[in-house]
């Protein structure tokens, strides 16, 4: 019986394995004047092309004849049985785009063993930075692209059964709109001269305060809240509609430039405080890591009390970094805002002073 004239089908590809690291170098002035030429800040472990790997940054060079540039270098923190072939790139964040799948250019592969490391010594000279339009805010961003070279392999090609396409999840779109139109409201916010509707269901699945609230124990006692109504006080009704947007979205309210007051740090100290008063600990971290960004001599004494209030300790330590130049103190100490920690947060004000007596 002749044949049914079927085929097969294979190709044989390559077995790389590719990903990568976006580093931003954050108060890039500050830390040239405290970290000498070769010495060294690191990142945080990252995984990357199937290893684990951190980024050295050498803000003064890693050695003297280098004093004049930034070196930076990748290393791998895995142990490996013999070695790695590795295609490395680093880059500015400009020149690449982060959408783009991870592709490095034809370079040469570098040979990786255990806690090896590999990079460029003068990856960029530092006149050259602060001259150019990378360095803004006292920020730059450098990308790592990894590309681990791995045994080619055969694969069968043959035609693979149908497949649909499920689309990712949808469920951020639904909650916002059922924010807009609040259909089906059944509880609603007074703050100020301002009322918002909201779902108790949504509110308890969201704050174990708001659960209490409205289904717990706090319900029969609480005098501020009723059967369909939770007055608010001590809150701005912008924080309030803030913090009702986090709930339904998981993230704050965009404000692409236009609404000042809604990106500045007087706006992230109080929604700071929302989170803590109902418990909503990402939206707390989001605050906290929004301060650390926005201290300045104008807003690190109140920031400061403020992390001492709610046990913030990550913030509480940058502020100590900002206020560790006698410079800067002296500068912070002249203000208003300095005179109000030094009454209502004695306990952040001797830790400060222990914390540079240290020094």
């Amino acid at each position: 019986m002749a044949g049914d004239g079927a085929g097969s089908a294979s190709a044989i590809v390559s077995g790389d394995a590719s990903g990568y690291h976006v580093l931003r170098i954050e108060g890039y002035s500050r830390i040239k004047s405290t970290i000498p030429n070769g010495e060294v800040v690191e990142s945080r472990p990252f995984s990357a092309a199937g290893h684990t790997w951190v980024v050295r940054y050498f803000p003064n060079g890693n050695l003297p004849e280098n004093a004049d540039y930034i070196s930076i270098y990748l290393v791998l923190k895995d142990t490996v049985a013999n070695h790695l072939m590795v295609q490395l790139v680093f880059s500015f964040i400009d020149q690449v785009e982060m959408q783009k799948r991870s592709c490095v250019p034809t370079v040469e592969p570098n040979k990786f063993v255990s806690h090896g490391s590999w990079g460029r010594a003068k990856f960029v000279r530092r006149a050259e930075l602060e001259q150019s339009a990378r360095l803004k805010d006292d920020c730059f961003t450098v990308r790592c692209d990894i590309v681990v070279i791995g045994k080619p392999r055969a694969v069968d090609t043959a035609a693979a059964a149908p497949s649909i396409l499920v689309p990712p999840p949808d469920w951020l779109q639904h909650f916002r709109a059922l924010l807009l139109s609040e259909q089906g409201a059944d509880v609603w916010f007074h703050v100020g001269d301002q009322t918002f509707a909201a779902h108790r269901c949504v509110l308890s699945a969201r704050s174990p305060v708001f659960n209490a609230q409205l289904f717990g124990a706090m319900r029969e006692g609480a005098a501020s809240a009723t059967r369909d109504c939770i007055h608010i006080d001590d809150m701005m009704p912008q924080v309030s509609e803030a913090l009702r947007h986090f709930v339904y979205t998981d993230a704050l309210p965009e404000t692409d430039g236009k609404d000042e007051a809604a990106a500045s740090p007087a706006m992230a100290q109080h929604l700071l405080e929302a989170s803590d008063r109902y418990d909503m600990q990402r939206l707390k971290m989001i605050c906290e890591d929004r301060l650390c960004r926005q201290i300045d001599v104008s807003t690190v004494a109140t920031t400061l009390a403020l992390a001492e209030q709610h046990r913030c300790q990550g913030l509480k330590e940058a502020c100590y970094e900002f206020l560790k130049s006698p410079k800067t103190l002296d500068a912070v100490m002249a203000t208003d805002e300095f005179q109000h920690l030094v009454k209502s947060c004695p306990s952040a004000l001797f830790e400060l002073m222990s914390k540079l007596a240290a020094r």
